[in-house]
């Protein structure tokens, strides 16, 4: 269907659709068009079943190593190792496939945002009905309180105002003009004569022909696109995917020439084959996906006390690594909540303070001096007449915050009013209203008449300063009225102006005075030879903590970015404001975004810093030209057009207070307290996590390769092997894996957020990691084969005694043990040595040594376990020689970090 019905009249509406408008469709005409278009409801695609998510889940590399892992220990006859290993995949498989289904859910919250009814034209008559049983064609009223229930050009507008925030992001109601024809393409949020299914009328009437319905509504295409945007591997899923795929390589490579190797040296096959056993279970660290994962659900329940809900686990990790925050503005960076600032009248101008719609703040003059507006009898009528000419009520919710029923603008209008003491019920009730002549778009003013004033009756108007003050022929100043003059009209003018330059929303106030109502109210009579009182000029202001988030982010090396629809001059002096924008930085509006190719943006992106009067479908470019340029990008966002996006990026962030079901339902992240402050902390937290991450990975990858290097070395210097494989499972599954964990729960390096963010492409093993792990294991290997060879030449006749090789192998396997834990120590920090952290500052840590060097000391000394383990018991004699050769790797670690700072 043609889309551009914001550029035909309403006659050409009515021809192409075939619709009377003062009858509307017949019941035959809506029953065919159900047939063509369906109902007027959202859809969702054939999801997946359970079990294609769990294969999903399964086709990770490593995955696959830890099943092939499982089916030889089964095979060599351990059958407990191998359910170890199953059961850990089985944890793997059902924790992904908890978190599949986003866009279900984002679907289904999209649905809740439908209007349930409609009220329509049919036949001729008005009735009420379903309102998935609209059709195009169909004519549709709607009044204040209504929700539009499918996409509609509006035929008729009586002083009719519609809440968009949620689809394009605007904060102010749009005014909606019937008669407006437009030429060429215009953005969604200037589209005064259309009205758009879930969005809110908030003042006046009208009626509209419905031109879109289901999936061709401006909602349905959004519910479409989210449905069609794929998940794509975080970075993390990349690297641990790479990491399995090497190590996978590895393990078969080096098992395939012991194998040869000994078989060309006329070994035992079966022995061949249990040697080559030995060497994959060393080389596979079954412990990494749990630990992995363990890690990661611990940082989520972390950040549920930084005030973010993580609801994707990897998003977790994903945070770390974000360059780019693209946030919307409304609610995000500013409290959606539109507040009166600065105020004119008597020929001075007032600052007021104070948050949203809390009725508390103060006035201040342009020496910075408090006062109080009752004092002011300019002041005090101009907030008078802004809170009685006005139909916005101001309401204390249930959670004790503050809330306005009606048009944001009027709410802040109230507020203002109240911050002097002016409640709106009791000034209503000492000036009640007896007559009014409503906001008109062609004469931009609403008037309203108030009994008691100046024992009379008054005439209270607002509306746009360039037409008021044209009807004003005399001003209110310093509690007297004079003549305007036209010195006065200059001044009044340049308030404007300034007031217009901080990109504030001005309306201007007059009145006049009567003995009793007239008998002709109309405006002509009326709103004319007025007495003009003053201006006020409002924003929706910037949240106090989002500066100094902004500041944090600068220093870590994350570039923010404001994305909004609102309109450029609003956008540049909040981002100002904020401090957002550096000198140098570029805006973008949404139509000249829409001239652009896809090529430029990708050009323009990197030093614009503002996006105004965008679509959602910009917000999506917007995000793919920053991630084709190789960013990490998170998006912010609160509204039905923030979805796709949020979906889209690398990690979308919704407002858990303001945000809509649909942003929480496609995003990875709910904050809580909807402050942009809490995503950089999230941000530090991310950071944190991959660190941890990087330091089991270390730890467990320097353990293994050593654990290989110990194996290949016995086998081609024609030893026997210093470790059997229950030793080598154990090692991995048990006494690694809980310094692993330990090592997942640090806080993290002092100055984690004065770094720049890694790139998306990083490997987790690094130059720099791959070189400490090389040295690690060297030393690791070094200190096992040293002590193993002393414990065979303490007995020379040890090929012809078990109990000798035992001792040997159980020497071997406590040095490793220890030496591995120790080393653990050292793994806390990549840079600062571990006596800067604080030697016993991890108390998880040193419960996980404890219990590891426990159940070593189990396996060594129960005597129901030796024969098991192959293991035999050790005197302290033997423990002390034992002590010197496990502190080696943590010197050589402590030694290196040192190193490395110094050559930086």
């Amino acid at each position: 269907m043609n889309q551009e019905w914001y550029n035909k009249t309403v006659k050409e509406v009515e021809e192409e659709l075939s619709v009377t408008i003062d009858y509307g469709l017949t019941m035959e005409q809506v029953n065919d068009r159900i047939q063509k278009y369906g109902f007027n409801e959202l859809k969702e695609k054939d999801n997946e079943t359970l079990l294609q998510k769990i294969i999903d889940q399964l086709k990770d590399f490593l995955v696959i190593i830890l099943i092939i892992a499982s089916i030889i220990s089964a095979c060599i006859g351990e059958v407990a190792d191998s359910m170890v290993i199953i059961a850990i995949v089985i944890v793997n498989a059902v924790l992904g496939v908890i978190q599949e289904g986003k866009a279900e859910k984002a679907l289904e919250a999209l649905k809740k945002m439908a209007a349930p009814n409609a009220k329509v034209l049919r036949n001729g008559k008005i009735e009420v009905v379903p309102a998935r049983m609209l059709v195009p064609g169909d004519i549709i009223v709607i009044e204040t309180g209504d929700i539009i229930p499918a996409d509609i050009r509006i035929i008729e507008s009586i002083n009719l105002k519609v809440e968009e925030a949620s689809l394009t992001g605007e904060s102010v109601s749009v005014e909606k003009n019937a008669q407006r024809i437009f030429e060429g393409e215009v953005g969604l949020g200037d589209r005064v004569n259309m009205g758009y299914m879930s969005t809110i009328v908030t003042y006046g009437r009208g009626k509209g022909v419905v031109i879109g319905t289901n999936h061709n509504t401006e909602i349905g295409k959004i519910a479409n696109k989210i449905q069609n945007i794929e998940d794509e591997e975080t970075p993390l899923q990349h690297n641990l995917d790479q990491l399995g795929k090497w190590l996978g390589v590895i393990c078969l490579g080096v098992c395939v020439v012991v194998f040869v190797l000994g078989f060309l040296r006329g070994g035992n096959i079966m022995q061949m084959f249990m040697e080559s056993v030995s060497l994959a279970v060393a080389a596979i660290p079954e412990g990494l996906p749990a630990v992995v994962t363990i890690v990661l659900a611990l940082g989520m329940k972390r950040m549920v006390g930084r005030n973010a809900i993580v609801r994707k686990l990897l998003a977790v990790e994903t945070l770390g690594c974000v360059d780019v925050i693209c946030s919307d503005k409304t609610g995000t960076l500013t409290q959606n909540e539109m507040t009166v600032v600065g105020l004119y009248a008597g020929g001075k101008k007032v600052k007021v303070t104070g948050q949203g719609y809390n009725p508390s703040g103060e006035f201040v003059d342009r020496n910075e001096n408090k006062f109080n507006p009752k004092d002011s009898e300019d002041i005090k009528l101009l907030l008078l007449i802004g809170a009685l000419c006005n139909d916005a009520s101001l309401i204390k919710k249930e959670d004790n915050n503050w809330g306005i029923l009606g048009d944001p603008t009027e709410g802040a209008l109230i507020v203002a009013g109240a911050k002097a003491g002016f409640m709106k019920e009791e000034i209503s009730g000492i000036y009640p209203r007896t007559a009014e002549i409503p906001f008109d778009s062609d004469r931009k003013m609403m008037t309203t008449f108030h009994k008691n004033f100046n024992n009379g009756i008054a005439s209270f108007t607002k509306g746009a300063p360039d037409i008021v003050l044209k009807k004003c022929t005399k001003v209110f100043s310093n509690g007297q009225i004079i003549n305007l003059t036209d010195q006065m009209r200059k001044e009044i003018h340049e308030a404007n102006s300034s007031f217009a330059n901080a990109a504030l929303r001005v309306l201007a106030f007059a009145y006049r005075q009567y003995t009793d109502l007239p008998e002709d109210i109309s405006s002509e009579n009326i709103e004319n030879d007025m007495i003009f009182v003053g201006l006020m000029g409002m924003i929706d202001p910037a949240r106090a903590e989002a500066k100094a988030a902004i500041e944090v982010c600068r220093k870590a090396g994350i570039k923010p970015v404001m994305i909004t629809g609102d309109y450029k001059d609003t956008a540049v002096a909040i981002a100002k404001d904020l401090k957002l924008m550096k000198d140098g930085d570029g805006v973008l509006t949404g139509q000249e975004l829409e001239n652009m190719s896809d090529e430029e943006l990708i050009k323009s992106v990197e030093n614009t810093s503002v996006y105004a009067r965008v679509s959602p479908e910009h917000k999506v470019r917007i995000v793919d030209a920053l991630r084709k340029n190789g960013h990490i990008t998170s998006m912010t966002g609160d509204g039905v057009n923030d979805a796709m996006a949020l979906k889209r990026a690398d990690i979308g962030v919704a407002m858990g207070i303001t945000g809509t079901d649909v942003a929480k339902g496609t995003s990875d992240i709910i904050l809580t307290d909807d402050n942009f402050s809490s995503i950089v902390s999230a941000v530090e937290e991310g950071r944190i996590i991959y660190s941890n991450i990087r330091k089991f990975v270390y730890f467990l990858l320097s353990c293994n390769v050593a654990e290989i290097l110990i194996i290949f070395t016995s086998i081609l210097v024609g030893l026997p092997l210093p470790l059997t494989p229950i030793q080598l499972l154990w090692l991995n599954l048990v006494t690694d894996s809980f310094p692993a964990l330990a090592l997942g729960t640090e806080k993290g390096d002092p100055d984690i957020m004065n770094m720049k963010p890694r790139k998306a492409d990083e490997p987790i093993l690094n130059k720099h990691m791959i070189i400490n792990i090389i040295v690690q294991s060297i030393m690791l290997t070094i200190a096992v084969l040293s002590i193993y060879l002393f414990a065979l030449n303490k007995y020379p006749d040890f090929m012809n005694n078990k109990d000798h090789l035992a001792y040997a192998r159980t020497y071997a396997f406590t040095v490793l043990v220890c030496a591995e834990l120790v080393m653990s120590v050292s793994s806390r920090s990549e840079r600062y040595i571990v006596f800067k952290l604080g030697l016993f500052s991890n108390k998880i840590l040193n419960w996980a040594l404890f219990i590891s060097f426990a159940l070593m000391a189990v396996v060594v000394y129960v005597p129901f376990l030796r024969p098991i383990f192959g293991t035999i018991y050790l005197h302290p004699l033997d423990l002390s020689i034992i002590l010197i050769p496990c502190l080696l790797p943590f010197i050589t670690g402590e030694l290196y970090k040192v190193i490395c700072r110094k050559l930086a």
